[in-house]
């Protein structure tokens, strides 16, 4: 089973973006599974929230917040600490939104791609940065659940920021 762990705040999208990955994983189809779900306190905007994603080529049945990750994925760099390596599983990485290197951790500045498409959360930027590095998804299918899944007023900037993301993985 493939593994994520989403951590952003409240308003910035980790479970759309854990949605959006699971959709993606299924979109062609036969013998793959995905389920995502949040975790979180007081419902606020600002409050640090949780969010899982499980991919499996069997149905997914375990329903639990998961204890060690193939991926971290950070939407809001004040949500890093070290502590998060004992998460991982052996040989999987921490993506985090930041301007600032992080040692041992791969950082974006996704802010300032999300701002190229007048967007106001990175949440689609840090999927096409998850696609790009994994390969659990290809762009087109994180393109599809885009489409699939957000309003159609939002769909071309959204679908521009991933695959910027994904891009800028490639180089």
């Amino acid at each position: 089973m493939f593994e994520i762990i989403w951590l952003g705040r409240g308003g910035q999208g980790a479970f759309t973006a854990a949605k959006l990955l699971g959709a993606a994983y299924t979109i062609d189809g036969d013998e793959k599974y995905a389920l995502a779900f949040p975790s979180f306190g007081p419902e606020r905007r600002g409050a640090p929230v949780r969010a899982f994603t499980k991919l499996d080529t069997k149905p997914v049945v375990d329903r639990s917040q998961t204890e060690k990750a193939d991926y971290i994925v950070i939407l809001d760099d004040t949500l890093y600490s070290p502590q998060l390596h004992e998460l991982l599983k052996e040989g999987g990485r921490i993506i985090v939104n930041s301007k600032n290197d992080i040692s041992d951790v791969l950082t974006f500045d996704a802010d300032s791609l999300a701002a190229q498409f007048r967007l106001p959360t990175v949440n689609t930027v840090m999927l096409g940065l998850l696609a790009g590095l994994s390969g659990a998804v290809t762009a087109d299918d994180a393109a599809d659940a885009v489409r699939g899944y957000m309003p159609q007023k939002i769909q071309e900037r959204n679908i521009n920021a991933l695959l910027g993301a994904v891009q800028e993985v490639a180089k």
